[in-house]
């Protein structure tokens, strides 16, 4: 187990030696002024794509840290390149064929030279690559050898930390991935290894990393962490409330309720809410500055929905579809294009709306700026350590942003 005294006395004098100004001095001219708050922004490497969205484009000045998705695990259980192209490989103007690494990693260190304040952590795994973590935290030598590679990998690459996402431990994820039931202490001791390689690196190069992870939301999956024993390791924990609903779903409800829904007629979703799961971490031992709220920039729909309820509740024939996958949408694309077919709904208990169409018959939950705010006000209320976003590419840039209402509210709230 980390001696976690002695870290905590590390990184105090380690703050003081790096910052002895005022904070706002020390994070540069326009560093987001949260009152100790993080608003984490995922940045996946695809965008680049179809979704033409670059490094150039993320609203920095409205961040504290960029995690990059993803990097994959290796069939030897090491840190690598997730998209080579995308990642280190894409040429930019300006760039020259003899640079050493390009691609998306070099426009990220670009933007932080043009914001001092800002953090980047390379995010491991993700839904699609989960499938070798089990084996990779399984022995002491498989987690050593994981947790150098992932260091050596940030270290390349510039980046300030690293953020694990592991879908799941024990149980769950995508069909195919190797679990087992000792992943819930293996975790842990991958963690742990974790730390004390960039608590290593750290003190050579006297400054601190960064050791986060994207955690479920999820109250059947909650308790294959244990939750208190990571704290010690993590900077913080990114946690995944959304997606309670979806293409899996029997029938329709909401993506990313606030509270449980009063007028519900499932039971379980008293317990698959964003409430819900913080009270959860917070009993098992999470500090409340180490929780981080995520939040959807994206909305779950489906077709074929019965007209009752507007919509809500009600048995549906799939998903239609959607921005870029089968029943997800975008929340720019929904402003862009969907909002003005459908009529919007409010559940004043959940905080979240919805969209209904009795035409099509499809019905989308989704966030929006009244939404968001209520989560950032929440945020700030609970006295949490901030906002998670996935993702940056799907909000719009005017003044229906949520990135910007959630910079707006935490940037009021002490």
């Amino acid at each position: 187990m980390r001696d976690w005294h002695s870290s905590v006395i590390t990184r105090v004098a380690a703050g003081l030696v790096l910052c002895v100004s005022m904070a706002s001095n020390c994070l540069g001219a326009d560093a987001p002024k949260y009152h100790g708050r993080r608003v984490v922004g995922y940045y996946t490497a695809w965008s680049i794509y179809a979704r033409k969205f670059g490094v150039p484009q993320i609203p920095a000045e409205r961040l504290t840290h960029i995690n990059y998705a993803f990097a994959n695990v290796s069939p030897k259980g090491e840190c690598v390149l997730g998209d080579p192209w995308a990642d280190a490989q894409k040429t930019y103007p300006g760039d020259k064929q003899t640079d050493s690494v390009k691609g998306n990693f070099k426009q990220l260190l670009q933007l932080k030279r043009k914001h001092p304040h800002l953090k980047t952590l390379i995010s491991v795994g993700g839904w699609t690559w989960s499938a070798r973590f089990s084996d990779a935290a399984f022995t002491p030598a498989s987690r050593q050898r994981f947790a150098r590679s992932c260091v050596a990998f940030m270290k390349r690459y510039g980046f300030d930390g690293v953020d694990i996402d592991w879908e799941y431990p024990v149980a769950g994820g995508e069909p195919g991935n190797k679990t087992r039931p000792e992943d819930k202490q293996n975790l842990t001791l991958l963690l742990a290894e974790v730390r004390r390689h960039l608590d290593a690196q750290g003190k050579q190069d006297k400054r601190d990393y960064l050791l986060t992870i994207a955690a479920t939301a999820g109250p059947d999956k909650i308790p294959n962490l244990e939750v208190e024993a990571i704290a010690h390791q993590l900077d913080w924990m990114n946690v995944m409330t959304y997606d309670f609903n979806g293409s899996w779903s029997a029938r329709t409800g909401f993506n990313s309720p606030l509270f449980a829904p009063a007028d519900s007629p499932h039971p379980e979703d008293a317990g698959r809410n964003a409430n819900a799961a913080v009270q959860t971490y917070l009993k098992a031992g999470l500090p409340r500055n180490k929780l981080v709220l995520g939040v959807p920039f994206y909305g779950r729909g489906w077709k074929g929905v019965v007209d009752e309820h507007d919509g809500l509740y009600q048995r549906h024939q799939g998903v239609p579809r959607g921005t870029w996958e089968p029943g997800s949408f975008d929340y720019k694309d929904l402003r862009r294009n969907d909002l003005g077919g459908f009529a919007r709904h409010w559940n004043d208990v959940a905080k979240v709306p919805w969209l209904y169409d009795p035409r099509t018959r499809t019905m989308i939950s989704y966030d929006d700026v009244e939404s968001v705010t209520a989560k950032a006000n929440y945020v700030a209320q609970q006295d949490l350590g901030g906002v998670m976003i996935w993702e940056l590419s799907q909000d719009t840039t005017d003044h229906t942003s949520l990135l910007r209402s959630i910079s707006t509210v935490l940037s009021k709230q002490p």
